[in-house]
């Protein structure tokens, strides 16, 4: 309820005001105030937006990636969508889609976007009158005999009731409610951005951890096979030192070969389980074997003689840590507006009508809903901090440095996304080369093992030249399964630093059905969160909501 105080003898007293006291002290019409507040309230979205329109900000981005050695690489389109299946292994196919349907990290990455999107509808209703309630009360009352407000009035006690709607509507004539929902909706676009970099993150992993998986275990095959070839030299040793033919020496030094090389096994075993601990992670499912699924294929899988990579610029649109870095610019950029309308008048709409009535003497709750228990007030309003000791102009600098920081940001962003694309093709082409060097190592050093073994019988060389090389060709098949493992493993960085992989979640929900319904259960999502799972697409209407960018919101 509103009260006016009116001046009586001198004094001045709190009582309603009725409508026939508007009328009769003629203070305004209700025809005048009608017209005033629509002209007030369909100006209102043409009026000026304070603080700055955003702009994309300009990032430093090369013309060509470099590439290996300094030679630019073709800039054709890259399919990007699936790319995993380049490596066609049905293994790394099947835990892609387990990882896209399960990982807890996306799940709880879609969660927010939800998050962000409700965020925007209480954006969105700020631009409608902001307090809109109903209120009412019930009361037992004694006015004290010795108050100057209560003289004259009897001292029996009595109840009183009242009920009534209330609504105060300030008028966005700085824009500082649509900057709000330009903020709010920038983040609710970064949000779905960050999903989509969490998803790329995520494929990258998967296809990271998993090659590394295969890589262990190819080095653990490799070392059992090295250990039944050093279990035969040792076997040879010691033949040759019962028949006298060498000392002991030669038994311990192949004692002390086999048994580093077994003591290998069990430390790759290790990081393979930690892998696949890893793995199992990803896929959000708790510790378990994922044999019926890894042994479906087997090894290293092959990589494809060329990546191809685009140009830097496609990587603005294309990657999603870029979005996101400048959809938060632009959310904070129209924060300086909403700082800024603080230092203009804030002007507004109140109106209320009620019901009162009370059964003090000469009085009846009978009377409740009768004309006489009507009040009523409305008309328009308005505010302004003139003294602020620089509270809001050091808010708006506060804001246009945190602008500032984040247009930094977006830079920094697209370079490391362009680094990141360059460490990779680096690592892919290099390791390609060292691949092709190590083969020719691993061939050599095998035929001088065989060499070794055939002089040795001969008595033309000691059996230290059989250990050594024994040694080196472990080494050598070490270095060429790792550097086997980086050639894939860097085409799949190559593909994350690309950004690539987001598409498949286009159509579908932010979160998993099992999800979806626990939440729908819990609380009324509207349309936010549809029975088939797909977000309703916000179409907004031509005029105000075309203008700012979103559809009214959902009552």
């Amino acid at each position: 309820m509103k009260f006016l105080p009116v001046k009586q003898g001198g004094g001045s007293s709190v009582e309603q005001v009725q409508p026939r006291d508007l009328r009769r002290n003629g203070l305004i019409s209700r025809r005048r105030v009608l017209m005033i507040s629509s002209a007030i309230a369909t100006s209102c979205s043409g009026c000026a937006l304070v603080g700055p329109n955003f702009m994309t900000p300009s990032a430093p981005v090369a013309p060509a990636y470099l590439g290996a050695g300094g030679k630019p690489l073709a800039a054709k389109e890259p399919e990007l969508r699936d790319w995993w299946k380049v490596f066609g292994d049905p293994a790394l196919n099947q835990l892609v889609e387990l990882a896209y349907e399960q990982n807890l990290t996306l799940q709880a990455a879609g969660a927010r976007v939800l998050e962000a999107r409700a965020e925007l509808g209480i954006a969105t209703g700020n631009v409608y009158p902001q307090t809109q309630v109903i209120s009412g009360d019930i009361s037992y009352n004694r006015l004290s005999q010795e108050d100057v407000y209560s003289s004259g009035v009897p001292s029996t006690n009595f109840w009183r009731a009242a009920l009534g709607p209330e609504l105060i509507w300030e008028l966005d004539f700085w824009g500082k409610f649509r900057r709000g929902v330009e903020s709010a909706n920038a983040v609710y676009l970064a949000s779905i951005a960050n999903y989509d970099d969490v998803l790329v993150s995520l494929l990258g992993d998967v296809a990271t951890t998993y090659l590394g998986i295969r890589t262990l275990e190819t080095q653990i095959e490799i070392a059992k096979t090295n250990i039944s070839t050093q279990r035969h030299a040792l076997n040879i040793s010691q033949t040759r030192f019962n028949e006298g033919s060498t000392t002991q020496l030669d038994v311990y030094q192949a004692q002390d070969v086999l048994a580093t090389t077994e003591a290998q096994v069990p430390q790759l075993e290790i990081q393979l389980a930690q892998g696949k601990n890893a793995l199992v992670v990803l896929l959000g499912m708790a510790p378990q074997s994922l044999d019926p699924i890894l042994s479906v294929s087997s090894g290293i899988p092959a990589t494809p003689d060329d990546v191809v990579v685009g140009i830097p610029a496609d990587l603005l649109r294309r990657r999603p840590d870029v979005r996101a870095a400048e959809l938060l610019a632009e959310a904070q950029s129209a924060q300086i507006g909403i700082a800024k309308a603080d230092l203009y008048p804030a002007f507004s709409l109140f109106g209320t009508v009620g019901l009162s009535a009370t059964n003090a003497p000469g009085k009846t709750f009978g009377d409740f809903f009768t004309y006489n228990a009507v009040s009523f007030s409305f008309g328009p309003s308005f505010s302004w901090n003139i003294f602020n000791y620089g509270r809001i102009t050091n808010n708006v600098r506060v804001q246009d440095a945190r602008l500032q920081a984040r247009l930094i940001d977006y830079k920094n962003t697209v370079l490391t996304a362009q680094e990141e694309v360059e460490n990779g093709v680096a690592s892919f082409v290099f390791s390609r080369q060292q691949v092709d060097f190590l083969r020719r190592s691993v061939r050599a050093t095998q035929g001088a093992l065989n060499l070794a073994f055939l002089q040795y019988y001969e008595g033309l060389v000691d059996f230290t030249t059989v250990l050594t090389t024994e040694q080196n060709l472990l080494q050598a098949q070490n270095n060429l399964v790792a550097a086997t493992g980086t050639v894939a493993s860097s085409v799949a960085r190559i593909y994350r630093a690309l950004g690539g992989g987001w598409e498949i979640a286009d159509g579908n929900g932010f979160v998993s059905p099992a999800t979806r319904e626990e939440m729908i259960e819990r609380t009324d999502w509207g349309q936010l969160l549809p029975p088939d799972g797909k977000p309703k697409p916000s179409v907004p209407p031509k005029g105000f909501w075309h203008d700012i960018g979103v559809g009214p919101p959902e009552w």
